[in-house]
């Protein structure tokens, strides 16, 4: 799995928006591509590989790690496998790099949709749903399977009865919320994390970007001729965490690729290792504000731990 890979998440999805970034983070050297069946842009994300092997940008679709995620209203045993296919059409693929299963929530079966009614969720059921992605790794549909937004006490539920364990954990990770605990965790595992919102993009709450306005990243990055967002990407990329970066904007596609030449000195790490820690996408922030939870407990879904 490349170090940085391009994140396409956008609402609305703009069809040709997201096919021409992703042509773009090819031809700037990006090899990891990042989607879900919730996202909406598997299918331009299909369209812009396939026309980048045309143009001879790669040699073929195996050059490019594609992972895709599989979303709560088809987190059922007898859901998952058709799922990966639909997906697998969209992508016009015949296999996903990465399979994962998008949170540790479970929704009444229906169409991935956002957000969602607090009525709607249901128990997981972690070794049914998790046999089922065996199974897909199984049939050579996923190369490797994983999960995302799992915190320890879910992988926990998951390498209980796993026969193949996670690869992957993507979770929400930039030196706002660094999830020590989680990343010692999965270090113990031998489960690979990969970083989403690794700029601190996520910023819903209205409340600003921490990361990009960081004045402590500010300070490394004007000391190091470098930008906040490349200290950031730097500093992931040190803990050995994959980093998810969206940007459909070239020049900053060409900056978050130049992190490999250059290292942070031992005062920035302790420096950034003092930043105030705080998380932004909660499981809750999946539902819609009125109604509530009937069939499940939203703390069995709470994601944070530091």
């Amino acid at each position: 799995m490349p170090a940085v890979g391009l994140g396409t998440v956008e609402f609305p999805t703009v069809h040709e928006n997201t096919k021409n970034a992703v042509l773009a983070a090819i031809e700037v050297g990006y090899r990891h591509i990042d989607t879900a069946s919730m996202y909406g842009t598997e299918k331009p994300l299909g369209d812009a590989v396939a026309e980048a092997v045309r143009r001879g940008l790669v040699q073929s679709r195996e050059e490019v790690f594609v992972t895709t995620k599989l979303w709560g209203s088809q987190c059922h045993q007898d859901l998952v496998l058709p799922s990966l296919r639909e997906s697998l059409q969209n992508l016009q693929m015949e296999y996903a790099d990465l399979y994962l299963i998008h949170w540790p929530v479970c929704l009444k079966p229906g169409p991935p949709g956002f957000p969602n009614k607090k009525e709607d969720a249901l128990p997981f059921d972690f070794e049914g749903v998790w046999r089922a992605m065996e199974e897909c790794q199984r049939l050579g549909l996923a190369r490797a399977i994983g999960v995302s937004n799992f915190a320890t006490k879910h992988l926990e539920k998951i390498l209980a009865v796993a026969t193949i364990p996670p690869a992957v954990n993507q979770v929400e990770l930039n030196p706002v919320w660094q999830q020590r605990t989680l990343r010692a965790y999965c270090a113990t595992k031998g489960i690979r994390v990969a970083a989403y919102s690794p700029l601190g993009g996520q910023n819903w709450d209205g409340q600003g970007n921490a990361v990009l306005e960081s004045p402590v990243l500010a300070e490394i990055a004007k000391a190091r001729g470098k930008t906040v967002a490349q200290v950031s990407l730097r500093w992931i990329y040190e803990q050995g965490v994959t980093s998810i970066v969206k940007s459909y904007n070239k020049e900053r596609l060409k900056q978050n690729l130049e992190i490999f030449d250059w290292e942070l000195t031992e005062e920035d790490r302790q420096k950034i290792s003092q930043i105030s820690q705080k998380k932004i996408i909660q499981a809750e922030s999946l539902f819609t504000p009125e109604g509530e939870f009937t069939s499940v407990d939203p703390a069995d879904m709470d994601i944070v731990e530091e």
